[in-house]
């Protein structure tokens, strides 16, 4: 788990890598900087939600240049996302982060930015989103699923370069899921979109599938109790584990 100063959701994170069967290790930046840990010691890479730097230098992106402008970071990190036995996933502010670091993600060229929702304030809500059939090695087996997922987030509009990306994105199956009505169609307004991104976008994927990035939080709804709803005898688990169980079982 790889947090930034001002980040706050890694004790969640935590607590579902370890549901899910992983070892999670805190690592704030500043250990990757002092060498006291290693990016090429992990098979995953989750790069956590808040506030890095009080997002005053933009969403995610204090913390992404920290590593772009670092030489011995920005040659870690390529390297790690490099390997085909690493994966990572960035959520929230991580999300923004990693989409600022595309050069360095293979397949990873089409992504958009994040910016100030539409709404012009922070959005804090449960949503709904439909997961897509994408390569994503995390949603693997969950495409068509309907989930309620936790919304916290001030900058999650995805901004593509050009029109030409997002249909690359779209076309090439990088999309891994959008916002929902309670139709089940793709929410292009608010509040069923909250931040505005074109076709409900929420979260992209690579063509590998090894690294995923989502402005929702997953773990924060990853107890059945956490969700707004559930059917009943639903259990203890809620749909979002299996996207962590699905990384365990990938680096299995």
């Amino acid at each position: 788990m790889l947090r930034e100063q001002g980040v706050n959701s890694q004790v969640e994170m935590a607590a579902v890598l370890e549901r899910a069967g992983f070892e999670p290790h805190d690592v704030h930046m500043s250990d990757l900087i002092a060498g006291h840990r290693r990016l090429k010691d992990y098979r995953g890479l989750v790069a956590c939600g808040g506030f890095s730097y009080g997002d005053v230098l933009g969403a995610g992106g204090g913390w992404a240049n920290s590593i772009l402008f670092h030489g011995e970071l920005r040659a870690a990190f390529q390297a790690f996302f490099a390997r085909p036995d690493s994966f990572s996933l960035g959520v929230c502010n991580g999300c923004q982060m990693m989409a600022l670091l595309a050069e360095l993600v293979p397949g990873a060229a089409h992504w958009p930015r994040f910016l100030r929702n539409r709404s012009e304030q922070f959005e804090a809500r449960l949503g709904l989103v439909e997961i897509l059939d994408s390569p994503s090695v995390l949603l693997s087996g969950m495409h068509g699923s309907l989930l309620p997922v936790a919304i916290a987030h001030g900058e999650g509009r995805a901004q593509f370069a050009d029109d030409a990306d997002q249909a690359a994105c779209e076309g090439g199956r990088l999309v891994a899921f959008r916002y929902s009505d309670g139709r089940g169609n793709a929410a292009r307004l608010y509040p069923a979109n909250p931040n505005g991104s074109p076709a409900g976008i929420a979260a992209l994927t690579t063509p590998d599938g090894r690294a995923t990035i989502m402005m929702p939080h997953p773990e924060r709804v990853f107890r059945t109790v956490q969700n707004s709803w559930h059917p009943a005898g639903a259990g203890e688990d809620s749909g979002w584990l299996r996207m962590f169980r699905n990384a365990r079982a990938w680096v299995a």
